[in-house]
């Protein structure tokens, strides 16, 4: 039937493929190349590579298993004094050691204990980092603290000064001399600044010398202060700068003031010290309380710096 003459291929067989002959060159050029491979000298590296790793591989093993334990004398003769395998020691002690100590290999050719040394040495360094950036974090934030408080302190100083100014401003007001020209307003740059407590003179001052200095930008030319020209009118004397309540120069505006010097010396805390106590035996005023009292005694105040008050 043609049903049988048909092959069958599930059941058929394969042999092995027959081995290529090996020509003398193929030949030649295997066995240069294993020589080369044998013949090769290994590195440093690669020799420590396998140092390594034999080391690692007899570790992993026990010494109480296999057939070199068979052969150790010494295990023979711990198994005739009973030795049976295990722990050494007591049943009762559950932590005793069953493998032996694992060997620490030294690298280096340092003496023994170097390597301990240099751990002391690398962590006392690593802590005197730590340290140091500890110290530094803290001066940077005492710094900062103390210029924010320096800042602080200046502005109390320079609203201290306003202060000192307004109320001096209305004890002039006040006893304003009479026969003075009618709208005429009086300011303190038309005193001379050495007749200005010491305490605030430095706002005085400086804000004369700003002023004169923007008035000779704005003039190339400038006119004598408070000069009067009959041909003028309001509105000419207004831009000029010319009316009865402009700015006059000070008179002892160029002059040394050693005082002054001396008190701008000083720390912004003490020249605030020294304002608010100007402030009370002037004016009976506590820049703290803001408020002006009636008599010396200042009952009710709690007392000189800003600490009492909180």
């Amino acid at each position: 039937m043609a049903s049988d003459e048909d092959d069958d291929y599930m059941n058929m067989t394969f042999g092995e493929e027959p081995k290529a002959n090996e020509t003398s060159l193929q030949r030649r050029q295997r066995l240069k190349r294993e020589g080369e491979i044998k013949g090769r000298v290994k590195s440093k590296a690669e020799l420590a590579a396998e140092e390594r790793e034999a080391r690692e591989a007899a570790l992993s093993k026990s010494m109480l298993e296999g057939a070199q334990a068979k052969k150790s004398k010494g295990l023979a003769m711990m198994a005739k004094m009973g030795f049976k395998g295990g722990a050494l020691g007591s049943k009762e002690n559950a932590g005793a050691r069953v493998e032996p100590l694992r060997p620490e290999m030294k690298d280096g050719r340092g003496g023994i204990g170097l390597d301990s040394e240099r751990k002391r040495k690398l962590r006392e360094t690593a802590e005197s980092v730590e340290k140091k950036v500890k110290i530094d974090e803290n001066e940077f934030r005492d710094r900062v603290r103390r210029e924010c408080e320096a800042a602080r302190c200046e502005r109390q100083v320079y609203a201290a000064m306003k202060v000192c100014e307004r109320m001096d401003e209305e004890k002039q007001a006040s006893s304003a001399a009479e026969g003075e020209a009618p709208g005429k307003k009086r300011t303190l740059s038309t005193r001379p600044l050495k007749s200005i407590p010491v305490a605030w003179r430095g706002l005085v001052r400086t804000r004369e010398v700003e002023r004169d200095q923007r008035m000779k930008q704005q003039s190339s030319t400038p006119r004598l202060p408070m000069y009067e020209d009959d041909l003028e009118d309001e509105d000419d004397k207004k831009a000029m700068g010319n009316t009865l309540d402009s700015y006059a120069l000070v008179q002892d505006l160029d002059e040394e003031d050693p005082e002054l010097d001396e008190f701008n010396a000083l720390e912004a805390d003490v020249k605030l010290k020294q304002l608010v106590e100007y402030l009370r035996k002037e004016y009976r005023y506590c820049f703290w309380c803001k408020f002006e009292y009636p008599d010396n005694a200042m009952d009710g105040c709690p007392g000189l710096t800003e600490e009492d008050h909180d």
